[in-house]
């Protein structure tokens, strides 16, 4: 199983999908399109990766932030919902604004990801709506808009979840901390409380 990969973006296809060389192998893999307008040919990054293996093909599935991937493989545990759909959802906005449509029973939000049909939404929502946690906000949720400025992915979230928390829980521990702490200090009264 590959669980992440460190290396140099060489390339950038299609939609969403990229190469990462690592030491001279190139990996290619599919991105959220949110993280494939951040990435810069020639730039060092780290995606966390679901690695899919099936009967004829193995992909590639690479997230800029830990939550983003917990957040994807809670999509495609949905029946239904495969990972190409996961990652049309995944590019509708940061993984917290899709929790948070998630967590809101926004299922409007969610079908307007490519090749994501109104009952599948709705089902993402009734099997999810209690694994993601409370909304972190209330109402409709925007779809990303092209170009848009994306907030930097919360690295105490991340880091729970890397000490195995599920990502309701972390999203509990941090709820009622104040978020202009250091990570360190946020991380420290999560695992207090």
């Amino acid at each position: 199983m590959i669980s992440h990969i460190k290396g140099i973006v060489e390339e950038k296809f299609g939609a969403n999908g990229i190469i990462v060389d690592v030491s001279g192998v190139g990996y290619e893999m599919m991105v959220p399109e949110t993280d494939f307008e951040n990435v810069n040919l020639g730039e060092e990054r780290k995606f966390y990766t679901y690695h899919q293996v099936r009967e004829n093909t193995e992909e590639l599935y690479g997230f800029s932030s830990l939550v983003a991937k917990k957040m994807f493989e809670l999509l495609i545990s949905v029946q239904g919902v495969g990972p190409k759909a996961g990652i049309a959802i995944m590019s509708l906005a940061e993984a917290e604004e899709v929790r948070n449509a998630i967590a809101n029973g926004d299922a409007s939000f969610i079908a307007k990801a490519s090749g994501v049909g109104k009952k599948s939404a709705e089902r993402v929502i009734v099997d999810l709506r209690d694994k993601v946690g409370i909304p972190s906000r209330y109402g409709a949720t925007e779809v990303k808009v092209k170009g848009e400025v994306n907030e930097e992915p919360d690295e105490a979230l991340d880091a729970l979840i890397a000490l195995g928390f599920t990502l309701k829980e972390a999203t509990a521990a941090l709820e009622k901390i104040d978020k202009n702490l250091s990570v360190e200090e946020r991380i420290k009264l999560a695992l207090k409380g």
